[in-house]
């Protein structure tokens, strides 16, 4: 009973992803596989994010340029190196997580909206060098020989396959995300957030605690960019590093609430949700961005602790079950 009490959190964490995940195999109907597709991305990817901007509390705009790199690297590798999927999307996660090392040493010393612009420019900077890197198919992109999904059962067997590791995936990080939250390393990144020099002065070594976080936070978005560029069949500079992607990540960590497991996954459902009406709706359908930036404002301004926060404080009894 003890056992359970304490992983509590971490159960109703993954009870309500194993919901979300089932049912487009109950259905077996395709337009529910995509839609639960969409969300599922959106929960891996926001909770990486929420890894560096829920535990240290750094805003970074430009995380989809882990997503793009690890999209193009491991797209290369099976467009035109013959490589399976398996081992492009561990290239394509090992090299965001490599640019994440060499970029933390230089940029997580900035602090506030000196990091979160540092973030802004390195992706755009990343989109400018791919645009021009012949190697990479320049503003083109690559596109994928239709034979390649031959070794995977097929170009509809592809799909669900592509949905399955994704699925997998997002389980995987978040169970990395409430390891780091529960231990003493993830304790030094909440140190982190809510004061960095009085953590210092407590012996944490915040230069190297942030980079680690950074490169934890970028590994899985890098291997999810392999896998979505995969089942898209074909990918392009700026499909791969789209800026308002960053946006939203933050909009789904901070409305779910920010340095929680369960958080990302309430925020990426409401935030798709939202973003489903709004794209077929005639009023709506041109002005979601601008509806994203409004809610992030709302968010910060009356709900900063998020859903899961919110209900914490106004339901003690969920305060274990909530994390």
């Amino acid at each position: 009973m003890s056992t359970v009490r304490k992983y509590l959190g971490l159960i109703v964490t993954i009870g309500v992803l194993l919901m979300l995940v089932a049912w487009p195999a109950i259905t077996g109907k395709d337009i529910t596989r995509e839609t639960t597709f969409t969300i599922l991305l959106s929960v891996a990817l926001a909770s990486s994010l929420n890894i560096l901007l829920g535990y240290t509390g750094y805003v970074s705009f430009g995380h989809v340029v882990f997503f793009g790199l690890g999209g193009y690297v491991g797209f290369y590798l099976m467009s035109a190196q013959g490589m399976s999927l398996w081992i492009s999307m561990l290239a394509g996660g090992v090299s965001a997580g490599v640019l994440a090392f060499l970029l933390g040493k230089a940029i997580l010393r900035l602090r506030g909206g000196y990091f979160a612009l540092a973030t802004i420019g390195i992706n755009e900077a990343m989109r400018a060098f791919i645009n021009n890197f012949e190697p990479f198919g320049g503003p083109t992109g690559m596109t994928l020989n239709f034979s390649v999904y031959r070794d995977y059962g097929g170009a509809g067997q592809a799909l669900w396959l592509s949905y399955y590791v994704l699925a997998a995936l997002t389980f995987i990080v978040l169970i990395v995300s409430y390891l780091v939250r529960t231990s003493k390393f993830g304790l030094g990144l909440l140190a982190i957030r809510e004061d960095e020099d009085a953590a210092e002065v407590m012996g944490v070594n915040a230069p190297n605690v942030k980079t680690w976080a950074y490169v934890l936070s970028a590994i899985i978005p890098g291997m999810l960019g392999v896998l979505f560029f995969f089942k898209n069949g074909s990918i392009e500079p700026a499909p791969a590093f789209r800026l308002h992607f960053s946006i939203e990540m933050i909009v789904m960590v901070m409305l779910g609430g920010q340095g929680t497991v369960l958080g990302p996954i309430l925020g990426a459902y409401g935030y798709q949700s939202l973003r489903g009406f709004l794209l077929t709706s005639p009023i709506f359908k041109d002005i979601q961005l601008a509806v994203a930036g409004v809610l992030l404002l709302v968010i910060v301004l009356f709900v900063p602790a998020g859903v899961v926060g919110w209900l914490r404080q106004r339901v003690p009894v969920l305060r274990r079950a909530l994390q």
